[in-house]
């Protein structure tokens, strides 16, 4: 599995015959090794050309960026190897047909409404107070069979949601981190920051593994494909949100990993310093290597491998091979 790498400090890329390497504004140089490396984050100011954007391409890997305050900006998404035409047709086929889209979008709403359930019984299993919005969840998963179009499907996942997020005050059972009620941009306090901060690393992963497949990551099923570049990767990211970003989120608050001085107020809202960045990250990337057992495979994957296994679902599901069933945790 080829690796990530993080850039926070500001500098310039280049590409030096067949390798590229980072020079900070204080003359550092880092070579990156460009067959173990799979993607680029840039959070620091950082100088490309085209020498370098070229060489990527030929090396598939792909370049996200990110602003100050740690939103994704944008990426550089290298001319797809493994496209297909025949999938791109079997994608709108289903993305064109209403009947075919919903089954779709169910199931990804389904998916990740159980995977909420799922941290939630884990807390309760801890005593935390959370049956209220477990009752909710279960009785809008109930809905979810007969809800015939999209903006209805999409009501019901933001309400799954809205429940969900009212347990986390008695989950986190810290003052200085509430909840409140979900803003994003501007984050309007500290955990909602984590949480904006932990979705878009998320997307941009999920963007990742889609381009190492033969899908089209602007062809999405739940999210209406429009004149937003990406909308297939915020459908998977809805199963993962639960099992990876959140449960990143609890585990840092909960080991005081992060505390209130990792934050500072701009003139566009909250926004994490450079170290808790960093150490957000480190945590991700620590979830996203954790392995489980797999029921269908019987062995032992990481996160990382299960979103990919998750667009391979979905091609077989548009092929018409077999029928997508979404990833919901058994822990």
């Amino acid at each position: 599995m080829k690796k990530t790498l993080y850039i926070f400090t500001n500098g310039q890329f280049h590409r030096k015959d067949n390798t590229i390497y980072f020079e900070t504004e204080q003359g550092e140089k880092r070579f990156i090794p460009v067959e173990d490396t799979g993607e680029i984050m840039i959070f620091g100011e950082v100088d490309i050309n085209k020498r370098f954007l070229e060489f990527l391409s030929q090396k598939e890997i792909i370049l996200h960026y990110f602003s100050h305050y740690g939103y994704y900006m944008g990426s550089f998404y290298p001319r797809e190897h493994l496209n297909s035409g025949y999938m791109i047709l079997r994608q709108a086929e289903h993305y064109i047909d209403e009947n075919k889209r919903l089954s779709i979008a169910r199931l990804l709403v389904e998916g990740a409404g159980k995977n909420i359930l799922r941290v939630l019984k884990y807390y309760k299993a801890r005593d935390k107070k959370v049956d209220n919005s477990i009752v909710t969840i279960e009785t809008l998963l109930g809905t979810i069979a007969t809800c015939n179009d999209i903006p209805s499907l999409m009501a019901i996942e933001g309400n799954m949601r809205e429940a969900y997020y009212k347990a986390f005050d008695e989950i986190i059972e810290l003052p200085d981190f509430i909840f409140e009620n979900r803003t994003r941009r501007p984050p309007k306090n500290y955990l909602n920051t984590l949480i904006s901060f932990g979705n878009s690393l998320l997307y941009t992963i999920c963007l990742g593994e889609i381009y190492r497949t033969h899908l089209d990551p602007r062809i999405g099923f739940l999210h209406t494909t429009n004149f937003r570049r990406f909308t297939l990767n915020l459908d998977i990211a809805e199963i993962f949100k639960p099992l990876i970003v959140d449960r990143v989120i609890f585990s840092l608050l909960g080991r005081k990993m992060i505390t209130t001085d990792d934050f500072e107020r701009g003139s566009e809202g909250i926004l994490m310093k450079d170290r808790a960045k960093r150490c957000f990250i480190e945590q991700m990337e620590e979830k996203l290597k954790t392995t489980i057992k797999h029921r269908e495979i019987g062995r032992a994957v990481s996160y990382r491998r299960l979103i990919r296994l998750e667009l391979y679902k979905l091609e077989k599901h548009l092929m018409g091979e077999k029928v997508y069933e979404p990833f919901i945790a058994t822990w």
